[in-house]
């Protein structure tokens, strides 16, 4: 058995000792906390594979999960620390956790992600009782690194795969709902998304375009709105995403503005979230446009400030969808389902708003 190359320094993973034993990652966790329900062999391979590779045992963490001495539920955040404060549905999502952390009495820990090497030991040195992860991208090494934990872990929103459970909405199917309204009667729609990737690139593209879209929010809610154009007999050419490297309003006033200002304005645009979307109601504010009749406009998540502004918008209540997300990382019992509810609400800044047949969905 040979250590792998690499950093000599580098504490070894638990998934490396599972690889070199030919064994699951759960089986070497049983080894260190519970050694009874491991065979005599595995658990020989076990720790011969740790001896060889240098594997001390579980981090500390894991340990104190076990003495139920942590204490606390850590919630990783893809994003800068500030975004749990800053971004509204961040901090509603972070009000269901922390809803159920009170009522059981337990901390919460916030692990921000830089995109650093330094993320995964930030993961390994928590001392907490299991992760809530919020949404990330489909190659983010931060999902490893909760995973080799052995601690118990939900992701919201996806992605899926690693073992971890996933509790969110259908946001595809969502997306061609709301897309529904949002492109009613238009010839020249526009999706304002989220990025692609973790690069966080400023895109403008079209419905034919095959793209990589690494996020799944992005690439669902994408999907669904594309679905809505496509099936009402458009060409998928016809229906442009323009992608914000952040989610934030000023955001999407300047790109909107960009686009209403140029040769082929939009006369719909359909957001990924209320954010976006009063960004896309100012610049069309500046650009003297009459909302809805020169252009439509949706948003997501139904924000305090969607109903002030007339805003047509996808709602889902993310405070309960982390709230479920603490009960399942808790490993406390819950009757929810997997797939939250959404539905459209139809307010001022649509032209035709009818919800009929898209009220609400659930898996």
């Amino acid at each position: 058995m040979n250590r792998p190359a690499g950093n000599p320094k580098q504490r070894p993973t638990m998934r490396q000792v599972a690889l070199a034993a030919g064994v699951s990652p759960m089986t070497v966790s049983y080894v260190y906390s519970q050694p009874e329900r491991v065979s005599a062999e595995a658990a020989a391979k076990v720790r011969a594979a740790a001896l060889e590779l240098g594997y001390p045992g579980p981090h500390p963490a894991a340990r104190s999960l076990r003495r139920g001495r942590a204490g606390s539920l850590g919630v990783v955040l893809g994003e800068r620390l500030s975004y749990a404060f800053d971004d509204p549905q961040a901090a509603r999502f972070l009000a269901g956790v922390s809803d159920v952390c009170a009522a059981e009495g337990v901390g919460l820990t916030l692990v921000p992600i830089t995109g650093a090497p330094s993320d995964a030991q930030r993961v390994a040195q928590a001392a907490v009782d299991g992760f809530v992860v919020w949404t990330t991208s489909d190659d983010d090494p931060v999902l490893d690194a909760v995973t080799d934990t052995g601690l118990p872990a939900v992701v919201h929103a996806g992605p899926h795969g690693r073992g971890m459970p996933v509790i969110g909405i259908d946001d595809r199917a969502a997306a061609a709902a709301i897309g529904q309204v949002a492109f009613a009667g238009a010839r020249r729609p526009l999706v304002l998304g989220f990025p692609l990737d973790r690069s966080r690139t400023r895109h403008l593209l079209t419905g034919d375009e095959p793209v990589g879209m690494k996020f799944p929010v992005t690439r669902h809610r994408w999907e669904g709105f594309r679905d809505a154009w496509t099936h009402a007999g458009h060409p998928a050419a016809d229906l442009r995403l323009a992608v914000c490297p952040v989610n934030h309003i000023t955001e999407g006033e300047t790109f909107a503005s960009e686009l209403l200002e140029g040769t082929d304005p939009p006369d719909a645009i359909a957001a990924m979230s209320d954010e976006l979307a009063l960004g896309a109601l100012r610049a069309a504010a500046r650009a003297g446009l009459r909302v809805p009749d020169d252009l439509a406009v949706t948003g997501w998540d139904d924000s305090d400030t969607a109903a002030p502004a007339g805003l047509t918008t996808l709602a889902q209540s993310l405070r309960d969808q982390g709230a479920h997300c603490a009960r399942a990382a808790l490993g406390r019992p819950t009757r929810a389902a997997a797939r939250h509810e959404w539905h459209v609400v139809a307010r001022t800044t649509t032209r035709r708003p009818n919800t009929t047949g898209v009220t609400d969905g659930a898996a």
